[in-house]
């Protein structure tokens, strides 16, 4: 992808989309074969390092492209964050703030093959160099390129500095783990061509491992694992790519790999239940009369089975822990009172592929009020 945002940016057609192969065409032409030959800065892609000759090409596929054309995010990481800018008379213009909205965001997320719309706001990516876009956008969320939304004259004439609007999408869905009981634990593969590939490292597969655990969100990496050979794409990472698709990659026999991130389990719930009706929702949460007892429950879905959960007391040293029986625990608590006010979370622990997780649940405040 790094020789396709070359490419987009020397035709002026606005961020890479993909890149696929189809079958080499014998139409005359000469070819060239491109091995790491891009950092992706460059403006044209003859500034990059050629290796092979003109009509030598390794293997019988060519390389298709598709760019955004039409917008583009400019001054962010990765392909899928940065300033919304809009061609417009083939010169780019920066999109005001107030002319921009979360449909619009789906929309512009979607056309540039990235996921939902993560943070939106003026000001995000800097400034625009160039003009401003003088329409407001009007999308209903659904369509395919950001220029086939309706428009409407803005009512302001005006963008005030640090109004340009600056979008950051999630990474596409184009990566999963299979096989690991967990979507942060797994065999690797990407989806392609309309379908899933097994994905193959070729050295050090630990920068790839740390830019799969980074494009699923799951943390960091805990282990990885080879697996067997077999034919798919290969990646070949630096380690501080966004996503997969930033990746130098090719189409080989390699050897599949198994990731394992920290953030394996999911986060487990934590409720209040009494059985004598002596607890109500206040203004700031749950609320108990004193001399009540009650029961904080922690559970979790059925990833694996076993581990524990620790009840935690915030503002004390005060801990419980019980094993999970059918991925849950009950805490009981006799006759509230005083002592019993303050913030809980349960943390569940697992001993899972030869390592410790744990995952904390969200903070439970309880007040304690009444006779």
């Amino acid at each position: 992808m790094r020789e396709v945002k070359v490419v987009c940016r020397e035709l002026d057609c606005g961020n890479p989309v993909s890149e696929s192969r189809g079958p080499l065409i014998e139409d005359g032409r000469g070819r060239v074969r491109l091995y790491r030959s891009c950092s992706g800065d460059e403006s044209s892609i003859r500034q990059c390092d050629i290796i092979g000759e003109p009509g030598v090409c390794d293997g019988e596929y060519y390389r298709h492209v598709t760019c955004s054309e039409s917008v583009r995010l400019v001054g962010g990481a990765g392909f899928c964050s940065g300033r919304v800018e809009v061609k417009s008379n083939q010169s780019w213009a920066s999109v005001c703030e107030a002319d921009f909205d979360q449909q619009d965001a789906e929309v512009v997320c979607g056309e540039l093959g990235c996921g939902a719309p993560a943070a939106l706001q003026g000001g995000l990516y800097g400034e625009g160099e160039g003009q401003t876009w003088d329409k407001e956008f009007q999308c209903k969320g659904k369509e395919s390129l950001l220029l086939d939304c309706d428009t409407s004259d803005r009512e302001n004439n005006t963008c005030l500095p640090g109004n340009a609007v600056g979008l950051t999408c999630s990474e596409p869905d184009d990566v999963r783990l299979v096989g690991g009981g967990s979507r942060c634990a797994g065999g690797v593969e990407g989806y392609e061509q309309g379908e899933w590939w097994t994905v193959g490292a070729y050295w050090n597969k630990e920068d790839e491992a740390a830019v799969v655990c980074r494009q699923l969100g799951c943390g960091s990496t805990v282990s990885v694992l080879t697996g067997n050979t077999t034919l798919g794409v290969g990646v070949r990472c630096s380690g501080s790519e966004s996503s997969l698709r930033e990746c130098w990659r090719s189409y080989d026999l390699l050897p599949g790999f198994t990731v394992i991130c920290s953030d394996l389990l999911v986060q487990p719930d934590i409720f209040l239940t009494d059985p004598m009706g002596g607890v109500f929702r206040g203004h700031q949460g749950p609320e108990m009369f004193r001399g009540y007892n009650f029961t904080i429950t922690c559970s979790t879905q059925p990833q694996y089975p076993g581990g524990s959960f620790l009840l935690t007391f915030t503002g004390s040293n005060r801990t419980q822990t019980q094993p999970a029986v059918n991925h849950s625990a009950a805490f009981l608590f006799p006759a509230a009172d005083d002592s019993h006010q303050g913030t809980y979370s349960c943390v569940y622990d697992n001993y899972v592929f030869s390592h410790n997780f744990s995952s904390e649940s969200e903070l439970l405040s309880l007040a304690i009020t009444g006779n």
